[in-house]
């Protein structure tokens, strides 16, 4: 029988000091645990007659309801902590309005999680668990925010894996203070101590050499040749990126990197929604067919308003280019991959990122290990360059991204909805009669019958 915690988990469970911190590989279970020793507290305050306070500042709303649904409310039910519901409200602070979640367990003492910002960090004063610190936006502000309101006695949990060498949460970690009690739990502890993971084949699974080390080793990557920092990463992910559901009608443009044995073909699509060019569906395909690849891009050109569609034209992809301005005309456009076209393109992806001008999906960790590892390098003559080492993909996410970046910042078309050719005539001799509907389409666009 499996027991209730592992060895790395009854450490962190039974370590009562007043300020805590853990270092934590994937996937081990520190929020699960912590949130158990947040129920435990509250029992041992209903039990002696009293209340207790806790607030789980999560990275967004998504994690904070993952914290009270898949821990606090497991764990209420097991000691028998009965309450009616999860109750959902708005959070409403000096700067906004944040949706929260709180119990209120018998006895009155009472838990609430919601997204971390300087604004929530300030708004309570009660225990506190910062979960997963390290990926919080604005850590060092948040930071600044809570530590005087827990200052009067209160308790602190923070728990993370590794984010780059930055943040609050590295500070805090590599500290040498006796203040903290610090525990580190990597995957080959976790495993010693009878968590139950096939490690040969987790890091054979994540074919990422960089984000094994940071996700499963705990190591501080060196920051310093990386384009894109985590902490620049971090900055942009929202839990309401990557989500073609969530499509809500606007220009769209789209980059599109070209793979075929070795590397991906991936079709990035922003939608702009004010300044903000918001991730809105990425497709990765690895050794597809070239019919499989135009296929997607079909499917991306007829779903979507694309003002705008940047190609890869390199090698391989000098057919592709011309296959898809045949059937889109001029809001494809191709790009060579020179030394010059890949700094303009990466500084502009690069500026958009520090501006906080784009959203992509949070928590991807495929998509995190490939922006972060692109760098830049000076070639033997001194001019820069782009390499992307250690990886099987080279990149192509972030190129993916970086041309649908050069799409919106190109000229812009207003149109309609424009209807695809029939597959079964993608490869057939042009036919006056078969382009005629959308040659009239065109027409009628042009003279503004649409």
């Amino acid at each position: 029988m499996q027991p209730l915690l592992f060895g790395y988990q009854r450490r962190w469970f039974h370590d009562k000091s007043r300020f805590k911190i853990g270092k934590f590989a994937r996937q081990t279970g520190k929020t699960f645990t912590t949130t158990l020793e947040i129920v435990d507290d509250a029992y041992e305050a209903a039990v002696s007659g009293r209340r207790t306070r806790w607030v789980i500042l999560s990275r967004g709303e998504r994690q904070a309801a993952e914290a009270m649904n898949e821990g606090v409310k497991l764990h209420a039910k097991a000691y028998g902590l009965v309450f009616d519901e999860i109750q959902p409200y708005d959070w409403v602070g000096d700067n906004g309005t944040y949706r929260a979640l709180e119990v209120e367990l018998p006895h009155g003492s009472k838990i609430t999680a919601l997204p971390a910002n300087p604004d929530t960090a300030r708004g309570f004063s009660a225990n506190v668990f910062l979960d997963e610190f390290a990926f919080h936006k604005d850590s060092n502000a948040i930071w600044k925010a809570l530590f005087p309101v827990i200052s009067a006695g209160w308790k602190l949990r923070v728990t993370s894996t590794p984010n780059g060498k930055s943040g609050k949460f590295y500070e805090l970690d590599t500290g040498k203070d006796a203040a903290w009690s610090r525990h580190i739990v990597d995957i080959y502890q976790a495993v010693a101590d009878g968590l139950p993971r096939d490690i040969e084949e987790l890091r054979a699974g994540i074919a990422d050499e960089d984000a094994w080390a940071q996700e499963y080793e705990l190591k501080y990557l060196d920051e310093a040749s990386a384009w894109l920092s985590y902490d620049l990463i971090s900055s942009v992910e929202d839990e309401n990126a990557g989500d073609p559901e969530s499509y809500q009608g606007n220009v769209c443009f789209v980059g599109r990197d070209i793979g075929r044995r070795n590397d991906l073909h991936v079709i990035w699509v922003w939608e702009q929604i004010g300044d903000v060019l918001w991730e809105r569906e990425r497709v990765e395909q690895k050794r597809a067919t070239f019919a499989q690849m135009d296929e997607a891009f079909d499917s991306i050109m007829t779903r979507y308003r694309v003002g705008r569609a940047c190609i890869d034209q390199t090698g391989m992809g000098e057919k592709v280019v011309e296959d898809a301005q045949r059937r889109y005309g001029s809001r494809v456009e191709g790009v060579l991959f020179t030394a010059p076209n890949k700094l303009i393109m990466a500084t502009r992806g690069k500026e958009r990122f520090e501006d906080r001008t784009v959203r992509i999906k949070e928590g991807d960790q495929a998509l995190r290990a490939d922006l972060h590892k692109l760098r830049k390098v000076a070639s033997a003559t001194g001019a820069p360059r782009f390499v992307a080492e250690r990886d099987d993909d080279h990149a192509d996410r972030t190129w993916a991204a970086f041309l649908g970046i050069h799409a919106a910042d190109g000229e812009r078309t207003e149109y309609g909805y424009q209807p695809a050719r029939p597959a079964r005539d993608r490869y057939s001799e042009t036919n006056d009669d078969d382009d005629r509907p959308f040659r009239m389409a065109n027409m009628r666009r042009s003279r503004g019958t649409y």
